[in-house]
């Protein structure tokens, strides 16, 4: 099977590197997709948020067939919604994916592919009144929510807790067990500071000891 990340100029670092971690592990422990591919528009370096440049496994041109894809976000997100080669690959490519998924404002990448409409979805939190008014989409404040066989997340570090979910749910918890010791991912429920009275924090910060889950 094939698992793409989808990525663009400006595309969030750990967005993208989070899942990949996860997404690579459960590859090589616990029977998870052959093929992990990083694909871009075009085969050239893509310089990411925050400086990293990084070199896609495949164009938008030479992708084979995918099972599955996930967008990333990051500020790169406002100019792919208008970009025709990022809806049409979208587009093309999801008729024959199993799972959809997308990490933080790449859910507005999947909405201008006509893939999000009518669905629950989430974002990164500043951005929640922004996919709101987009008017045909069910926002809800969690880490990352799954309705049918699109997946979305929260901002950044939420698209790993996406991941390891979506490894339980596709391949069973004890693939999961093995992609988490190995990672050595068991994050704590630790709100530093006064995030949780932020008027704008998500609902699942605002509530003490809350934990993320599915719609």
């Amino acid at each position: 099977m094939n698992f793409a990340i989808v990525v663009f100029p400006e595309v969030e670092e750990l967005d993208f590197v989070g899942p990949w971690e996860m997404l690579t592990m459960w590859s090589k422990l616990a029977g998870g997709p052959a093929n992990c591919l990083v694909v871009a528009q075009t085969h050239g370096p893509v310089v990411c948020a925050k400086g990293l440049s990084i070199n896609p496994h495949v164009s938008f041109a030479d992708c084979p067939p995918l099972d599955f894809v996930l967008v990333p976000g990051g500020m790169g997100t406002r100019r792919e919604v208008d970009n025709p080669a990022m809806v049409q690959f979208l587009a093309a490519q999801a008729p024959g994916c199993k799972a959809l998924l997308s990490v933080c404002t790449g859910a507005f990448v999947l909405h201008a592919a006509g893939l999000l409409s009518g669905r629950t979805a989430t974002t990164h939190w500043g951005s929640l009144d922004r996919l709101r008014a987009l008017g045909d989409v069910k926002v809800v404040e969690q880490r990352f929510v799954q309705d049918g066989h699109v997946w979305t997340s929260a901002g950044v570090s939420a698209g790993t807790d996406l991941m390891l979910a979506f490894i339980a749910h596709v391949a069973g918890e004890e693939a999961a067990a093995k992609v988490q010791l190995q990672a050595e991912y068991y994050p704590a429920d630790t709100v530093y500071g006064h995030t949780s009275s932020h008027e704008r924090a998500p609902s699942y910060v605002r509530r003490p000891g809350s934990r993320a889950g599915l719609a």
